[in-house]
């Protein structure tokens, strides 16, 4: 198709810092796709997702037949769909989001889910993202791709959890901390990565440094961990490996922040055979 798409996070000096959200009323954070021609190297089309969206990761269905592909706003927790047109033009529609908790004891008195990571199958069947503030992890069915079911959820810890200074005011329901091994998961599920054939997913508790110690800040001193799930990829489903931890809390040098994650011999997000 001779395409790249790209998003855009924000202006280095804003984000760098730790989140402000004056710099998103100020216009310091990305709101666009962009539409690369990738043999000219130069953008032809620009795709609005609307003021502070935050679009991350960008990721296409794995099947090249098909022009389509989605990223998820990490401020407004939007999941977005891009596809082709028939006449040749690129456009989104929004096929999903993670509705913002009102709360207090926090920043703001709507939490957002924060979306800042996700990770298609193999088999273009499966969608799985991380809500790094409300802290979990999610499981959705996208054989609809423009229509996609929620088929599996998990808490790995977030802000809301049981304990912590945060209260829900909808009356909603509040995670209990989770413990692996004897250890308390520091932070929210943030990174995600598939194994080939599905059936492992693997999620980090890490986002940006001085957005760890903004939000989590006792992961400064406890470090951050990595957890895996075994995944039902006939009906969807996600079951927590106990037996399975990383924790970089226990590092030789002291405690260390995990982030991205990558499979010896290939996984969902790495094209070897390319």
């Amino acid at each position: 198709h001779n395409v790249m798409v790209s998003s855009e996070w924000g202006e280095p000096m804003c984000f760098a810092k730790g989140f402000n959200p004056a710099d998103v009323e100020a216009g310091k954070y990305g709101e666009k796709l962009y539409v690369w021609d990738f043999k000219e190297h130069k953008i032809i089309q620009e795709l609005p997702l609307g003021r502070g969206a935050i679009p991350l990761e960008v990721r296409f269905l794995h099947d090249p037949s098909r022009a389509e592909g989605f990223t998820c706003s990490a401020l407004s927790s939007e999941i977005v769909r891009f596809f082709k047109k028939d006449g040749g033009e690129w456009a989104t529609e929004v096929v999903g989001a993670v509705e913002p908790v009102a709360v207090e004891g926090w920043a703001l008195p709507n939490m957002p889910g924060l979306i800042t990571d996700f990770v298609i199958s193999l088999d273009d069947r499966f969608l799985y993202l991380a809500c790094w503030l409300h802290g979990d992890v999610r499981q959705y069915d996208i054989t609809d791709t423009s229509n996609p079911k929620l088929v599996g959820q998990f808490f790995v810890g977030g802000s809301m959890k049981k304990g912590g200074p945060v209260r829900r005011t909808d009356n909603g329901p509040q995670p209990e901390a989770l413990v692996v091994k004897g250890v308390e998961i520091q932070g929210g599920a943030q990174m995600v990565q598939l194994s080939l054939d599905g059936k492992r997913l693997y999620v980090s508790t890490s986002l940006f440094s001085s957005w760890d110690q903004q939000f989590y800040p006792a992961m400064m001193e406890k470090g951050a961990q990595l957890l895996q799930f075994d995944v039902n990829t006939e009906k969807g489903g996600l079951t927590l490996n106990e037996n399975f931890l990383v924790d970089f809390g226990q590092e030789p040098y002291g405690p260390a922040l995990c982030h991205e994650m990558r499979i010896p011999g290939g996984d969902c997000t790495s094209d070897i055979w390319l």
